[in-house]
């Protein structure tokens, strides 16, 4: 009864979305502007369970399209999206196309030349959800230095962003550079998928051999190597201001565009000692621990798919419960980092110098959060410490916006 109520009121979503705009149609339904690159070649595509043409995965598509796809690469989670967040992928034969499957997730994060060496043009084309520590950003970015210093043609199929109406949070310190965050940019950046990759490539962050390359094209545009470093193909009738709702769940704790809309703001709790509500039905919904006051919000997480192993299962958290409809979330959020659960949760815990996990600097990106919170600092007081950051961030982000933005 349960699913037919959540599958009942998705359906009205996602029909009064229709009815208040015109749909948005992601880059990789647009296939009359891509597919005359793709004809004759050898591709590889950079892939998971998001990669859908209407409701058919682009690898699938492109085969019944008669393009000779030779490898696909697949992300956290794996190409089907099934893996536990962290949970090495190995390499693999997809079963229902035979083509080789290699794992871009772990110690090979980046294709190689041998991996790349039969290969005319690659592809990217994977949903994010706008955050700086959902680690696809990071495997484009990688995928995009292994395009330009192997001299392969990219087409990065541009998806929208389903927190991209908005820009909140500390600006990464590059001290804390890791996978869950690589560029000076907020935990927030409201850009796309292909608004990011014109970014990083425009502001040098790649590699020092892509970053050459990369000004080698913009100077040698008739050049006769290739017919163009990396295209994005623009999403239709998107901008800033649209609510996109997902029609796949993006990775196995974000099964609702609720979580994906809480997700900024809690999955800070996975820096914590907290159970950030993996293992339940509503994961960065509700988030707690046993230790908590026991007249808070209760529940018990346990393995799940995708969540096979986490903190607290088992055991029954006491915290809070944030879920509701999507409009009653947004309202919850306020296009913002909501600070006041964390800074709550801390001043509750009663072994605080076991409430922060080693993690948490790099989710925050600096180690001036967790002082903050520490030391009573209001949560009024660490968002103006975030301000000339996020000022000088959002001068950088407006000369790659490819659509309207929300200001």
């Amino acid at each position: 009864m349960k699913k037919k109520i959540i599958l009942t009121t998705c359906f009205f979503i996602l029909l009064s979305q229709v009815f208040s705009q015109k749909r948005i149609i992601p880059g990789a339904e647009r296939m009359n502007v891509y597919l005359p690159f793709l004809k004759g070649k050898s591709v590889a595509v950079f892939a998971n369970q998001t990669s859908l043409v209407h409701h058919t995965n682009l690898v699938d598509t492109l085969l019944k399209r008669g393009i000779k796809v030779i490898r696909i690469f697949s992300p956290e989670h794996g190409f089907r999206g099934v893996a536990d967040a962290g949970e090495k992928v190995d390499n693999d034969i997809d079963k229902k196309t035979g083509v080789k499957i290699i794992s871009l997730f772990g110690k090979h994060n980046k294709p190689t030349p041998e991996d790349l060496q039969d290969v005319d043009v690659m592809i990217f084309d994977i949903q994010d959800v706008g955050t700086r520590f959902y680690t696809f950003i990071s495997s484009m970015q990688y995928y995009m230095e292994a395009a330009l210093e192997n001299s392969k043609p990219l087409l990065i199929l541009d998806r929208p962003n389903p927190n991209g109406f908005y820009v909140d949070g500390p600006v990464l310190d590059p001290k804390f550079k890791s996978f869950v965050g690589m560029n000076p940019i907020p935990i927030v950046y409201g850009m796309t998928i292909g608004e990011y990759a014109f970014m990083v490539s425009g502001e040098k962050w790649l590699s020092d051999a892509a970053n050459k390359k990369y000004e080698y094209y913009l100077h040698a545009k008739n050049s006769a190597d290739t017919p163009f470093h990396f295209l994005v193909i623009k999403c239709l009738n998107y901008d800033h201001k649209s609510k996109y709702i997902l029609p796949v769940k993006p990775s196995p704790n974000l099964p609702s565009i609720q979580s994906v809309y809480c997700y900024p703001t809690t999955c800070l709790f996975e820096g914590t000692t907290l159970s950030e509500g993996r293992g339940t039905y509503k994961p960065f919904q509700i988030f707690g621990a046993p230790s908590l006051p026991k007249n808070l919000y209760s529940f018990t997480p346990h393995p799940t798919e995708g969540a096979k192993s986490n903190k607290h299962y088992g055991e029954v958290c006491y915290g809070w419960n944030l879920s509701g409809t999507p409009q009653e979330i947004l309202k919850k959020i306020d296009n913002k980092i909501q600070l006041k659960w964390i800074i709550q949760a801390y001043k509750l815990f009663p072994d605080k110098e076991n409430f922060f996990l080693q993690g948490f600097n790099r989710l925050a990106g600096n180690d001036v959060l967790m002082q903050q919170i520490k030391d009573g600092v209001s949560e009024n007081e660490i968002r103006k410490s975030w301000k000339p950051g996020l000022d000088n961030f959002k001068k950088i982000r407006k000369k790659y916006l490819l659509y309207k933005d929300f200001e």
